[in-house]
């Protein structure tokens, strides 16, 4: 998988796709602050994770609307209803359709901003899990460019100011930031240099892994800024610095081009500040790895792939993971942040849920050959296929009404 964005309403692709405009008066702020040598130019190298000199341009004129969204203020945000760590179960995203057709849309929701960070009884393995990802990959998965700084900044002040009112139980806020009643992490967010990257901070806060986008001048927009520590399929420092294009064209995302490229940009550049957008997506993966799939290779290894992947696993071996993502533009830096909070457990459970294996099945059959290619379809789809036949036939054997589905199960649930 080339990046976690899902371009279509069942979850094609996966790939983080957000921009941000106007950042001159806070970028001018930042390099006030930072010192010399840390004013690193932006040039491209070979090694992954350098960006080359971002390209002057004709200025793209912005959006009305989004300039007079700027004022935007969160509402008063209410206690996630009996939020505890302990009982508060992930939520069951099953986001997958009958086929035969399989719509290619960037499928997206519009959600009340309260409802933007969903946490729940996962966080302490979440948590573990991204902490020892940045101790042992460092800017490999986490890095702030400096043009990207402020936004990133701003993301870690809109979470500080959010969590402690939507999960009082876990979080409360401090005079230097924000205190973790679980951990006992304490994240000062006023001191500079703060104790790390920007985004480190803020994906310790949350489930979620985190993108920013920046807009160019030219009205490219440059994954510039991210916490991309839980993808399982693709890697960071191979986006890091590219263009929302290139991102999408360097993955082989399906369909891309022809369905998904001109009407993703024009969406993304009228993105309003008081706009929130959610979307789901799912994948299959045969190995129980949340934060890389080794069953595709090794992370650091050139080339990884579905191809490399062992071949008709047995089902114990084959997962569901989906992904719920938001899209929202913050108001101060113009950056727009997208958040991917996956959601992780085995087939042989899922199966369990009425009407889910023949939908699945559906909806795995109706991928194209392109999707098939980009998902993996021929390295796990008879085993799986014919594990979910069964349980399907098992469930309409004691009865199961497939009439009353539309009463009991909504789309993306």
């Amino acid at each position: 998988m080339a990046l976690p964005i899902d371009l279509t309403k069942l979850s094609t692709i996966a790939t983080p796709a957000v921009i941000a405009i106007f950042l001159s008066l806070a970028v001018v702020a930042y390099r006030q602050w930072l010192s010399p040598q840390a004013r690193r130019q932006n040039v491209r190298e070979s090694s992954p994770g350098r960006l080359e000199k971002l390209p002057a341009a004709e200025k793209s004129s912005p959006v009305k609307a989004v300039e007079e969204s700027r004022s935007f203020k969160m509402p008063p945000v209410p206690a996630y209803p009996n939020w505890d760590m302990k009982d508060t179960k992930p939520l069951p995203y099953r986001a997958f359709r009958y086929g035969p057709k399989y719509h290619v849309t960037m499928g997206l929701r519009t959600i009340h901003p309260t409802e933007w960070i969903e946490l729940d009884s996962d966080f302490p393995k979440y948590h573990a899990d991204k902490a020892a990802r940045i101790k042992e990959r460092g800017s490999k998965c986490v890095e702030t460019h400096p043009d990207a700084f402020p936004a990133a900044i701003e993301l870690l002040e809109e979470l500080v100011n959010y969590l402690p009112d939507r999960y009082p139980s876990l979080y409360e806020r401090t005079a230097t930031g924000i205190k973790n009643k679980w951990s006992g992490e304490d994240i000062n967010i006023v001191e500079r240099p703060l104790v790390e990257d920007p985004m480190a901070l803020c994906a310790r806060l949350v489930q979620d892994d985190l993108a920013i986008m920046i807009e160019q001048p030219d009205g490219q927009y440059r994954l510039l800024a991210g916490a991309i520590l839980l993808a399982g399929f693709w890697r960071f420092s191979d986006k890091y610095g590219m263009t929302l294009s290139d991102i999408h064209t360097s993955g082989d995302v399906p369909h891309f081009k022809e369905k998904l490229e001109s009407g993703m940009m024009k969406f993304f550049r009228r993105l309003k500040c008081d706009d929130f957008y959610s979307r789901n997506n799912y994948f299959m993966q045969v190995d129980d790895s949340l934060s890389w799939s080794h069953s595709i290779g090794d992370e650091d290894s050139p080339g990884i792939s579905w191809s490399t992947a062992d071949k008709n696993k047995a089902i114990d071996h084959h997962w569901f993971r989906s992904e719920r993502q938001t899209l929202r533009r913050l108001p101060k830096s113009g950056g727009v942040v997208f958040t991917i909070r996956t959601y992780f457990l085995p087939v042989t459970e899922l199966v369990s849920e009425d009407y889910v294996p023949g939908r699945l099945a559906s909806a795995v059959r109706s991928w194209d050959d392109s999707v098939a290619r980009y998902k993996g379809r021929e390295r796990y789809g008879e085993v799986l296929l014919e594990y979910l036949d069964a349980k399907h036939q098992e469930q309409l054997d004691r009865g199961l009404d497939l009439e009353k589905e539309d009463e009991i199960r909504k789309y993306p649930w």
